[in-house]
């Protein structure tokens, strides 16, 4: 899914304005967030046409952090351009890794004196 020129226009008015690079479209940004929003893919396999993936990622995660992203959805949404509605995620074990740390495992709290103590 990408936005068209007339459906950018829509939500122009939300997005904060640009910094740094002034070159960069947002609105291939969005639509790169779209993609990745559709595809479930990686950050690194986003398509070149989307520009580079780090600069979609900092964008989306500053609109995100700042409430951007949920009145430029929640507008979508309302007029219709985005069918489905972002309402609830749901994550599984199949699909996050987690550090063993974080997996209830027993954690290690006995000292093992160091090389250099054994001498001592």
């Amino acid at each position: 899914m990408e936005l068209t020129e007339e459906q950018f226009e829509i939500i122009r008015p939300l997005l904060p304005l640009p910094r740094g690079s002034l070159k960069y479209d947002a609105r291939v940004a969005v639509n790169g967030m779209l993609h990745m929003m559709d595809q479930g893919c990686k950050w690194r396999a986003l398509p070149a046409r989307f520009g580079p993936w780090h600069t979609v990622y900092m964008r989306m995660y500053r609109w995100a952090k700042s409430g951007v992203l949920d009145r430029v959805f929640k507008e979508l949404q309302r007029t219709g351009v985005i069918p489905a509605e972002v309402g609830q995620v749901s994550l599984d074990s199949t699909s996050v890794k987690v550090h063993p740390h974080g997996c209830g495992a027993q954690k290690k709290t006995a000292r093992r004196a160091s090389a250099g103590r054994a001498g001592g």
